[in-house]
């Protein structure tokens, strides 16, 4: 009854296959058929393996019955690998010797693949498989065609899911063979690149027992992770989720995502694991919707009907595609083969040994063919890259029922794309997966993970800094033992875990050991955590790079920094050098430079033309010191004729006004009002000195000053604020400290309470702030530092803080300050360019009026040092040129008006080159008796003049007749 039930359908499958195919000529025809010998080695007692064989017979009989003018025919030889690497060994060696095939289809398995395409290489015959999708076959041989597409081509998908729903951990369950270690690297590097991770790998043995299994679940429940990604074969996945459900692992906020290998069997499966596996995602290759695919469907329908020891499927498989695909792809290249070369055969070989394989001529040029072949397959476009096929979509797909949900379509380079009549909107968010039903039939997207795990609260250990209660103080009760918490640390974390979107119960534990005495350092602490034997930690516990190493933390809650504080005194202005305070060094010399420089600029300016500026060496040298002092108080006698050095006077007295101003005011505000300043204000002089400082015991403050250059024997620690404001009050030098650092916080605490004695100085040593701090991968760091960012954002942080921070000593601590040099530098820098400009106008006029003279001495015979002399000389005689009205004439007067004489002195020289004098004698009565109206000159000792003589201008008009003095 059996038998003639099964030969009805294998009838009817014969009958429908002849049917659905499009035939394109004759059956057989009219030449010589070329057959290609083609293994096919698969494990037949699996369900992929026989469903395997039968796509490649209905592919071999379609692709016959469409192409009946081809030339050549593909013949297969089946054999059974049987589930191990030794028979698909056994049966490829006997294919490749006995019956020297030119091509093999198979194995099935990545483990045998190994094996296989070595044998492949030897024999030059292209080992093809549909089935072996590790990526990490390695060293891949050119003999080697993989027409599926590998397993690290879906990693992009499952990356992509995890990013969507923002979770950070994963767990990876997967077992311990080819196939299963070959997507691990390219799975952790995809992660990474979307900032998530492994919490944990799950290795699990190909022959695990039920025993092994449960116990790695049960490991698994104990973590906080709740996503897992599961890549097994279908031996252990049915066995896997069984397990999993019977311990309440699909029950609400468990993430189960299953890989392509997986999931392309789950219509295969029974239904009481595929009821285990409800809410489960999985990924699977897209097969496109074509009318070859629905004809190929109906022609499996009769197979799965005709084949009783099987469970039908619904769905077709992926595996059922490629193979279908592969061997249409073997077929086209052998007819392409077989046209161009009809003489290809094997090679014998006469050696008994048995890894001694026949040489293949036909294998390499079938290889050459199938990479080149590129045709319209049932999966889509067959075309192989690098020995690969080439990637397609993947489509999510969503556990419910007895079958899966197509959920989203997921592309490398437009992401994920939605299901329906309007599938070119991309999805953006998690709210585009509504649809999902997850483990538990719950519609609620699952964070990830759970805290606490089976009951137990998260313990948070709490850095307590004696001394300052208003920030953590802890109070225990002798009588009960209890433990009572306080403070704005405490507040401020109890904020934020109640601003989180989930309840999290969690414990407070002080570090201490069992005597009650501090457990350790902060750095202590944190390896604590770092240990796991801490699920969190708070207090006043600074972000340093070290740490961070260890322990992550959240976002700051508290400002950082490190400050340092200094007794104060008050400043004596009582000294005798009181009066240089209120300058800096740099500002006075810089003045008095520039007095010399002015003052010898006047000089320079008025030497030639004003007899004030003349006279013995003596005199040149007191009147360039003197004019510019005697600015200072405007006492200055002296006539300036030449306008640029009015404007060098003027510039300069505008300079003086200010400084003088300036130091007036510093120099009263000294006399007249007390001040505090701190007793040493720079840090390199606490160093240079060997003063020692101070530092919270314990704190990270202490490697920063190590790093400023105190010696280890300089730096000292304490626990109590008492303590260290006592050492501060006695100083260095009595064995105590000149200085304390710490961070901001607890320094301005300590100043609202000390603010009269002590003070903070110097700028601020930048850290960064006090955060909370979790082990490494905590899925509670992100969510507790988006808490604080929004309390933060909200003032609610700001309102916990401590506000209570006033004083009751002095209104205001002042550092002294002298005023420098930069307060100046514009204006001293205006004085010197125009003093500058003036004198090299000067010079440069100079030069020019007396260019012959100047070139004359040039000239001469003379020495270098002779030739300046004589220069010298040249420029200190008198020229009055430039002021050539002593006597002026009145424009309305026939004769001009007498001018009031200069007297020059007898020993000044007078240079009567440029000028229009006339030398007049006069008796010395009448030079005594008019001495307020003449001047004297000093006659030269080669003159013909004698000492009563003068000079005096001459009119143009007159400048021919002699003038004598005796006359009037």
């Amino acid at each position: 009854m059996n038998i003639s039930f099964h030969s009805i359908f294998v009838g009817l499958l014969i009958t429908m296959s002849s049917t659905l195919c499009c035939c394109s000529g004759p059956l057989g025809g009219n030449g010589p058929v070329i057959s290609f010998q083609v293994g096919v080695v698969l494990d037949l007692d699996t369900q992929l393996g026989h469903r395997a064989l039968h796509c490649l017979r209905i592919a071999h009989s379609n692709f016959y019955s469409r192409h009946t003018n081809y030339t050549t025919r593909l013949v297969l030889h089946v054999r059974d690998s049987k589930g191990n690497v030794i028979d698909a060994a056994a049966s490829s060696l006997e294919l490749l010797n006995d019956v020297k095939v030119d091509a093999v289809i198979g194995p099935q398995k990545s483990t045998q693949a190994n094996f296989l395409m070595n044998l492949g290489e030897r024999a030059q015959v292209p080992i093809v498989s549909f089935s072996a999708t590790s990526p990490s076959l390695q060293p891949r041989t050119k003999f080697f065609v993989q027409t599926a597409q590998t397993d690290d081509t879906q990693v992009g998908a499952i990356a992509a899911i995890i990013k969507t729903f923002q979770w950070n951990q994963v767990v990876i369950i997967y077992e311990d063979s080819e196939y299963g270690n070959g997507i691990v690297p390219h799975l952790s590097n995809a992660l990474q690149d979307i900032n998530a991770r492994f919490a944990y790998k799950s290795l699990i043995p190909v022959s695990a027992h039920e025993d092994f299994i449960l116990k790695e679940l049960y490991k698994l429940m104990t973590m906080q992770t709740r996503v897992f990604i599961v890549h097994v074969s279908h031996s252990l996945g049915p066995k896997l989720f069984l397990k999993a459900k019977s311990i309440g692992m699909m029950s609400e906020g468990y993430i189960w995502i299953i890989t392509s290998g997986l999931m392309d069997l789950l219509p295969s499966m029974n239904l009481h694991v595929v009821e285990a596996m409800q809410g489960v995602l999985g990924i699977k290759p897209l097969i496109p919707k074509t009318s070859n695919v629905e004809s190929f469907r109906l022609q499996k329908t009769i197979f799965d009907l005709a084949n009783p020891g099987y469970k039908p499927a619904d769905i077709m498989s992926i595996f059922d595609v490629w193979a279908y695909d592969t061997l249409w792809a073997l077929a086209m290249a052998a007819e392409q083969v077989g046209t161009h070369y009809p003489e290809a055969s094997n090679q014998d070989t006469n050696s008994s040994d048995l890894f001694n394989l026949p040489i293949s001529k036909t294998g390499p040029k079938l290889l050459k063919a199938i990479l080149k072949t590129r045709f319209e397959g049932l999966g889509g476009m067959f075309h192989l890259v690098d020995g690969e096929l080439y990637p397609t979509s993947y489509k999510i797909l969503n556990v419910v029922g007895n079958g899966e949900k197509e959920v989203a379509v997921w592309t490398q380079s437009q992401g994920f794309k939605k299901v329906g009549p309007n599938t070119s909107d991309d999805l953006y968010s998690k709210e585009d997966f509504s649809s999902i039903v997850w483990p538990g039939r719950s519609r609620v997207v699952p964070r990830g993970w759970e805290v606490p795990v089976r009951g137990k609260k998260l313990r948070v250990v709490v850095a307590v800094r004696p001394g300052f209660e208003e920030y953590l103080n802890v109070i225990k009760d002798s009588r009960t033992g209890a433990v009572h918490f306080s403070g704005y640390y405490i507040d401020v974390f109890k904020s934020v875990m109640a601003a989180l979107p989930y309840a999290v119960p969690y414990d407070f534990f002080h570090f201490e050991k069992p005597d009650g005495s501090c457990a350790g350092s902060y750095n202590d602490l944190i390896y604590q955590v770092f240990l796991q034997n801490y699920d969190a930690a708070i207090g006043d516990i600074t972000i340093t790079g070290n740490r961070s190493n260890y322990v992550d933390f959240t976002l700051p809650f508290a400002e950082g920094g490190v400050v340092r504080i200094v007794p104060i005194t008050y400043e004596d202005d009582n000294g005798m050098w009181t009066f240089l305070k209120p300058m800096k060094k740099d500002l006075w010399l810089t003045s008095i430079a520039f007095f010399f420089v002015t003052g010898l600029a006047v000089w320079i300016l008025e030497h030639r033309t004003s007899s004030a500026f003349r006279g013995p060496p003596s005199h040149h040298l007191g009147m360039i010191f003197y004019f510019p002092f005697s600015t200072l108080v405007f006492a200055h006698r002296e006539r300036i004729v030449s306008n640029l050095a009015r404007l060098v006077v003027v510039v300069w007295m505008f300079v003086v006004l200010i400084l003088n101003s300036t130091y007036t005011a510093s120099l009263s505000s000294r006399l007249t009002v007390q001040r505090l300043r701190p007793a040493i204000a720079d840090v390199k002089e606490l160093i240079r000195k060997g003063h020692s400082v101070g530092c919270y015991q314990g704190s990270f403050v202490y490697d920063i000053l190590r790093g400023m250059g105190f010696e280890d024997s300089k730096i000292k620690m304490y626990r109590l604020p008492e303590d260290y404001k006592e050492a501060m009050s006695y100083g260095s030098k009595s064995g105590n400290i000149s200085a304390f650092f710490d961070v901001v916080p607890y320094s301005k605490l300590f100043l609202s309470k000390y603010c009269d004695k002590y003070t903070i100085v110097g700028p601020t040593f930048r850290t960064d702030g006090f955060a909370f701090v979790f082990p490494k991968g905590s899925p509670l760091v992100a969510d507790v530092s988006r808490a604080i960012i929004k309390l933060t954002e909200n003032a609610e942080i700001l309102d916990m803080s401590i506000s209570d921070l006033t004083c009751n000593g002095p209104d205001s601590i002042v550092t002294s300050v002298s005023v420098s040099l930069q307060s100046f530098k514009g204006l001293f820098a205006i004085t010197g360019a125009i003093t500058s400009s003036c004198v090299l106008i000067f010079i440069v006029s100079y030069v020019y009026k007396n260019r012959c003279s100047l070139q004359q001495i040039l000239n001469s015979t003379n020495t270098f040092w002779s030739k300046i002399k004589e220069i010298g000389r040249h420029f200190d005689q008198r020229d009055l040129s430039s002021h050539p009205s002593i006597i002026s004439r009145d424009p309305h007067s026939r004769y001009p008006k007498p001018q009031v004489a200069e007297i020059v002195s007898s020993s000044e020289s007078v240079d009567l080159s440029n000028s229009s004098l006339r030398v007049l004698s006069l008796p010395m009565n009448i030079l005594s008796t008019h001495s307020s109206n003449i001047a004297v000159p000093d006659i030269p000792k080669d003159s013909t003049f004698s000492n009563s003589t003068v000079l005096a201008p001459i009119l143009q008009e007159e400048s021919n007749t002699a003038i004598d003095a005796t006359d009037r």
